[in-house]
């Protein structure tokens, strides 16, 4: 897609689009987003809510889900797998005990190995709580960092610190009550788990299920109104897709965005995919770097190698870090669910005109011309330049990054197996000469952001990947005392407090290119 061709792009499809990622992401069905958004607005309505409290509730709804990824290798280091472990409790009343005991006896880590699934469920029961607040501070911190790069109103950045509270003041992470809950936040937490409760029980269930949590989970005022319009709203859940519908429910003038600010938009997006494990920080943006230099140097249009790039990798987040963060061999299962992300990367793009044009770009990332790659095993006649400069854009950087079984390469090392693969027929000569010409012109940076100094910069990209501080120190070899204070130092400076938000802090300034 080139990026200057258009007048302007409607956010809402855009947003509505990449939603479909972050269903898969927490192992919905797609469009589970879009109907919570849909249904939300329609309750919203009927409170007789302003187009500006509306239009909030719109774009918290698409965005809803936008920080999932924040903590998603530490939830698959406690629970196995972090989408079955998010899964399991988007429907489950926290306020009621035997409800959180019955649903975690059921469901948590159900498909492990029985010894993984014991001590995922004793893990839970001895510390789920504080597990559960991290994850809430992490996902919140880091989706207003998003929605403030997407150019969200202050407003819906504040829901979004909200989405895990609780109209009786025992949700998380600040426990906040009431009206100091904003009306978007609680339209969110009624439509979130009635659309659930509809869809696997039906009408019934779902209005039981949100009078049986008024005054404590949910809004009394907002369930009262849901009861008003049930007829209403939840028919139009069951019409099969609702993609018209929610593109026409967007309350006011549809927002839009310059068309050539789909870099923006797409560059949130990689960062979000690529956050969600400590070994892919900054892939997708150094991806899109390389095919879009690549790209222009063979003659092709650089917004689309780069928005390629940046969006290569967004099926990623369909696969568990457990399997991802894995150091050892993958089974023929895990292997069968990493081969099909390419695959929902094509499906989600696919989805809107506004980026149709990259999704066969974005399917075809890891397949090769002597069809031995993944997933449709396309020859090369299948394969046009644009993808063949993608998938070579991708196994170079791919390689210069740590993984869970092997450190980085350095670069050298990573050209030549890049010219082996291109030897063996598996990647384009020309493509993978364009990577290599124009790999390592990067400039040498002078300063750093946020007054870092070098030996903070040091620190925050191990910590950023999840480094503890012992092995911080022994790597740099310091005193654990000193990172200590260096971290101090990171934190005060970039104004974070997580993990994910040095991550995330660290992938928006280019600081994880040569990470430890």
């Amino acid at each position: 897609m080139d990026g200057d061709s258009a007048a302007g792009l409607r956010l809402g499809e855009l947003l509505a689009a990449l939603s479909l990622s972050t269903d898969l992401a927490n192992g919905m069905p797609l469009e589970k987003g879009m109907r919570t958004c849909l249904l939300a607005v329609t309750v919203g309505r009927r409170l007789g809510l302003d187009d500006a409290t509306l239009s909030d509730t719109y774009y918290v709804n698409l965005l809803r889900t936008i920080g999932c990824t924040a903590f998603a290798s530490e939830e698959a280091a406690a629970y196995a797998d972090d989408i079955a472990y998010r899964n399991t409790y988007f429907p489950v009343d926290f306020g009621r005990e035997a409800e959180v005991v019955d649903a975690t006896n059921a469901n948590l880590a159900r498909d492990e190995p029985a010894a993984v699934r014991s001590a995922a469920i004793s893990r839970f029961f001895a510390d789920g709580p504080r597990l559960a607040s991290e994850m809430a501070t992490a996902a919140c911190s880091v989706a207003v960092r998003f929605a403030v790069r997407l150019g969200m109103a202050p407003t819906v950045g504040e829901a979004l610190t909200q989405l895990w509270e609780r109209w009786d003041g025992a949700g998380f992470p600040v426990h906040i009550s009431e009206s100091a809950i904003s009306m978007p936040a609680r339209l969110t937490h009624l439509a979130t788990v009635v659309e659930i409760d509809h869809r696997v029980g039906g009408r019934r269930v779902a209005l039981d299920n949100a009078r049986q949590r008024r005054g404590g989970w949910f809004d009394p005022a907002v369930v009262d109104a849901l009861v008003d319009v049930a007829d209403e709203a939840l028919a139009a859940l069951e019409e099969g897709s609702v993609w018209d519908t929610v593109l026409d429910a967007e309350p006011g003038a549809p927002k839009e965005i310059a068309a050539d600010q789909l870099g923006a938009v797409s560059s949130a997006f990689a960062d979000m995919t690529d956050l969600k494990s400590p070994f892919t920080l900054g892939h997708s943006s150094g991806v899109a770097q390389l095919a879009a230099d690549a790209g222009e140097l063979l003659g092709l249009d650089a917004n689309t190698c780069r928005n390629a790039g940046l969006l290569h990798d967004l099926g990623s987040i369909s696969v568990s870090n457990g399997i991802w963060d894995k150091p050892s061999s993958l089974s023929a299962s895990e292997w069968e669910r990493v081969r099909l992300h390419g695959y929902y990367g094509e499906r989600v793009l696919a989805q809107t005109p506004l980026l149709a044009d990259l999704a066969p770009i974005v399917g075809m990332h890891h397949e090769r011309l002597d069809g031995s790659g993944y997933h449709r095993g396309a020859p090369a006649p299948m394969l046009t330049a644009a993808a063949r400069v993608l998938a070579a854009a991708d196994v170079y950087h791919a390689l210069t990054e740590p993984r869970p079984h092997r450190g980085p390469l350095e670069p050298a090392v990573a050209a030549k197996a890049l010219s082996e693969e291109a030897a063996a027929g598996r990647l384009c000569q020309e493509a993978t000469g364009a990577v290599l010409a124009v790999a390592g012109h990067r400039p040498v940076r002078a300063t750093w952001p946020a007054g870092l100094t070098d030996r903070e910069v040091e620190v925050l990209r191990l910590l950023a990947r999840g480094r503890t501080r012992k092995q911080i120190a022994a790597k740099l070899y310091i005193s654990p005392s000193t990172v200590h204070t260096h971290t101090l130092h990171v934190y005060e400076k970039t104004d974070v407090s997580t993990r994910a938000g040095v991550a995330l802090f660290a992938m928006e300034h280019d600081l994880v290119r040569v990470a430890g």
